[in-house]
């Protein structure tokens, strides 16, 4: 992964962890996901095979929640970011009309072709 230089490992909202961790997370996951079933006197119990987690592994989980949540607010930030960008250098561009919703895509391809005309304008 590449870092900003103003960033560094220290800086990353989820954790590091050890394979340990990360099964126990992916075991806690995985049960959360299974629906529930009833038993012949009408108690629902989980499918699942896993043993219940102790109170570190509970504490672990909820670190890892916390974590996870921080990441969520941090991508939503870059992802703004990221689109504002698009937007800027979208007003750049020319294009008939220019009011004209692009892609993403769209939007780098034209500022290409526009880079490569200026260029040979240069050239000229």
């Amino acid at each position: 992964m590449m870092l900003s230089p103003d960033h560094s490992d220290s800086d990353l909202l989820w954790p590091q962890s050890d394979p340990e961790m990360l099964l126990n997370v992916i075991k806690v996951e995985h049960v959360a996901e299974k629906p529930l079933e009833a038993n012949a006197d009408g108690k629902s119990r989980s499918c699942s095979l896993a043993p219940p987690l102790t109170h570190e592994e509970k504490q672990r989980w909820r670190a890892t929640s916390k974590d996870r949540q921080a990441h969520t607010i941090h991508e939503h930030i870059r992802v703004e970011a990221f689109n504002v960008a698009f937007a800027e250098l979208r007003k750049l561009l020319p294009t008939v009309p220019p009011d004209k919703k692009l892609s993403k895509i769209e939007i780098l391809d034209l500022a290409i072709y526009y880079i490569t005309c200026l260029d040979h304008m240069l050239d000229v």
